[in-house]
C-alpha cells in the first residue's frame, strides 16, 4: 500500500469530519466561555447595591430593601407576612444589627460559603453536562443540558448534576448567564442517604440581568427542593426570591451609611 496515499487519505478523512467534531463540541465552548466570563466579572466586581427584595418561603413572606456593602447587607424589613412593620420598628431592627457583630459576621460566612459553592460548581458545567443547542436569536442563545455518561463529581455537592437537567440561557455579546434552571429526574442521596437525600422533581431556576455597564445582578432565585439536604446555608429548601428597583452605591459605602440609605427609601410601595 502507498504510505503516502494512505497518510492523505487520512488527512482528508480528519478534514471531512472536523466540522461535525466542532460543531459537537460549540455548545460547550460557548459554556466554557460564559464559565470564563462569570468568574471574571466575580472577580472585578466590587459594586455595591440598593434593592427592593421579595422572599417568599413556607413559613411566610417578607418585603425589604437591601443595600449592600464589603462588610455585610443591611434589611430594612417593609412587610411580614403581610404585615406592614411601624417604621420605628423597622429602623430599631436596622439599628440592632448594626451593634451586632455576631449577626454581621454571621450573615457574611453564609453570603461567603454560598459564592463559594456557587463557584465550584460553574466551574463543573461545561464538562458535567452534554450540552445541545436549542434555540438562538441576536441577543441570546439557549442551551439544554443533560448529565454527562462519564462524569464523575468530584464533590458531595456536585453529586446533584449526576441526576439533573435543564436548560441556559446566555448572552451573547457580554457571554453572561442570563437564565439557568434545571431539575432533578432521580433521587440523589448523600452518605448513602444518612447526610440528605433530594428527590425526583426537585427544580431550582436563577436568573440574572444587567445593572450597570458590564455589571450583571441576580434578580430572581427560585428554589424547591424535596429532601433534606441544604446546599446553600443562606437559600431554604423552598424559596422564591424576586429582586428589584436597584440603584448603584459607592463601592466604599459603610454600614451606617447603608443603613441610612436603606431607611430614606419609601415604605409604600404601590
Amino acid at each position: 500500500m502507498n504510505l503516502q496515499k494512505t497518510y492523505l487519505t487520512g488527512i482528508a478523512l480528519w478534514m471531512a469530519l472536523l466540522p461535525a467534531a466542532r460543531a459537537q463540541n460549540q455548545p460547550q465552548q460557548i459554556v466554557q466561555q460564559a464559565v470564563d466570563a462569570e468568574h471574571a466579572a466575580d472577580r472585578g466586581d466590587r459594586s455595591q447595591w440598593l434593592y427592593l427584595e421579595t422572599i417568599a418561603k413556607p413559613g411566610g413572606r417578607i418585603v425589604q430593601w437591601v443595600a449592600t456593602t464589603s462588610n455585610a447587607n443591611i434589611n430594612r424589613v417593609l412587610e411580614k407576612n403581610g404585615t406592614q412593620l411601624p417604621e420605628e420598628e423597622q429602623r430599631t431592627l436596622v439599628q440592632r444589627f448594626l451593634g451586632d457583630a455576631k449577626a454581621q459576621k454571621k450573615q457574611m460566612e453564609e453570603s461567603n460559603h454560598d459564592n463559594q459553592q456557587i463557584d465550584d460548581l460553574l466551574v463543573l458545567l461545561p464538562a458535567a453536562f452534554v450540552w445541545t443547542q436549542t434555540a438562538a436569536t441576536e441577543t441570546t442563545t439557549t442551551l439544554h443540558f443533560e448529565p454527562a455518561p462519564g462524569f464523575h463529581p468530584p464533590t458531595r455537592e456536585a453529586r446533584v448534576f449526576s441526576g439533573m437537567t435543564g436548560d441556559l440561557v446566555l448572552d451573547n455579546r457580554q457571554h453572561r448567564i442570563c437564565k439557568i434552571d434545571g431539575r432533578l429526574t432521580r433521587d440523589i442521596t448523600f452518605g448513602g442517604g444518612l447526610l440528605g437525600k433530594l428527590r425526583a422533581g426537585s427544580s431550582f431556576s436563577l436568573e440574572q440581568q444587567q445593572t450597570g455597564p458590564s455589571l450583571w445582578q441576580l434578580t430572581e432565585i427560585h428554589v424547591h427542593l424535596q429532601g433534606t439536604a441544604l446546599l446553600f446555608k443562606s437559600v431554604s429548601l423552598e424559596e422564591d426570591d424576586e429582586r428589584t428597583r436597584f440603584q448603584p452605591e459607592s463601592s466604599s459605602i459603610t454600614l451606617d451609611q447603608a443603613a441610612d440609605n436603606a431607611l430614606r427609601q419609601p415604605q409604600e410601595l404601590h
